[in-house]
């Protein structure tokens, strides 16, 4: 959703990333406690060494991580661990499967599906642009995974969110700074790879700050700018007064935290992991499904939750006035793959 617009100059580079004159929402500072990255390093580290055994894993009202299992052997393991054990009917393979299935079948623009750990299924939706025939031939591909799977309907509709404004900007358009990050003395900043691909160079509105430096979209939405601009500061943050100093993946239901350069702050939950997107411009895996609000322009900006960094904007439905459905590039995949750090 390319919209250039006029330039407009910026004063300076702000800290993690830029943002509109008066858009901001939620208060940096009411970042959720430390408790809540802990609980999702549990659910994290379960996941991992569970593997099919469980189906998922999300923190409950309370901040608990609950894990969904199928037997009694892995629930034991999972309340040695302290987390909560879970029964539910379809195991992590049956549910695995079927998101196999759909990323082989399911390929229509306007549709996006995830596991839900809380209802025990993979979730697909449909935007307002899937209709008639579209809808018909989703309905079919659904309904061949029984029970697994189920449909939903969402408001506006899925693409990308870049536009023309202020913030960070290309020659095609203006996206959010998401988190500065370094390898060694060398400085870089990462951004959406939708935003990066096919542009070079990037400028504050006022003057320069380097040149892409690695892109990748669709398949991921990550891209990497290399500072050539040894003058303007480079803080590790997010705003003012967030410091990140870590970076991780976040469990489903952990309250998490936005911000760009059109809507400022705002927050939400996370309601899926390894979600699948089909956008316009093709499919992109892996991501993180939250009911964060985001615009066109906050492309590329941070998730965060307190002083740890989770993902980059990727793209999604709806908007800040209405509310929506929004989908982040983790950014523990971005940092891995350009062997770089938050700060």
């Amino acid at each position: 959703m390319l919209n250039p617009k006029l330039r407009r100059p910026i004063v300076g580079l702000a800290v993690g990333v830029l943002v509109g004159s008066g858009l901001a929402a939620t208060p940096a500072a009411a970042a959720p406690a430390a408790d809540s990255s802990s609980a999702s390093t549990l659910a994290t580290s379960l996941d991992t060494r569970l593997g099919a055994r469980d189906a998922g894993s999300y923190l409950d009202a309370n901040g608990k991580v609950v894990v969904n299992v199928t037997d009694a052997a892995t629930a034991a393991e999972v309340k040695a661990s302290g987390a909560t054990a879970r029964f539910v009917s379809r195991s992590g393979a049956v549910l695995a499967a079927a998101d196999d299935s759909l990323k082989a079948n399911l390929k229509t623009v306007g549709t996006a599906f995830a596991v839900d750990p809380v209802s025990n299924q993979v979730v697909v939706s449909v935007d307002e642009s899937v209709t008639g025939a579209k809808l018909a031939k989703v309905k079919a591909i659904v309904a061949k995974l029984g029970d697994a799977a189920r449909i939903e309907t969402v408001s506006g509709t899925f693409s990308t969110t870049i536009s023309g404004g202020d913030a960070i900007y290309s020659g095609s358009g203006r996206c959010s700074l998401g988190f500065n990050v370094r390898s060694g003395s060398t400085y870089y900043f990462l951004t959406a790879g939708h935003c990066t691909r096919g542009t070079s160079s990037w400028n504050n509105g006022s003057q320069t700050l380097g040149t892409t430096a690695g892109s990748s979209f669709p398949g991921n939405d990550y891209g990497i700018v290399r500072y050539t601009n040894t003058t303007i500061t480079k803080t590790g943050g997010v705003g003012t007064s967030i410091d990140i100093t870590g970076a991780a993946t976040p469990s489903v239901g952990t309250t998490v935290y936005r911000r760009g350069s059109t809507t400022g702050t705002r927050s939400g939950r996370v309601t899926a992991l390894n979600a699948t997107v089909n956008y316009a411009q093709g499919s992109v895996s892996g991501l993180i499904r939250t009911t964060v609000c985001a615009q066109p322009g906050d492309s590329g900006g941070p998730l965060y939750g307190g002083s740890t960094a989770y993902g980059l904007t990727s793209g999604g439905s709806g908007n800040c006035s209405t509310g929506g459905t929004t989908f982040f590039q983790p950014v523990t995949e971005a940092l891995s793959a350009y062997g770089v750090s938050v700060y």
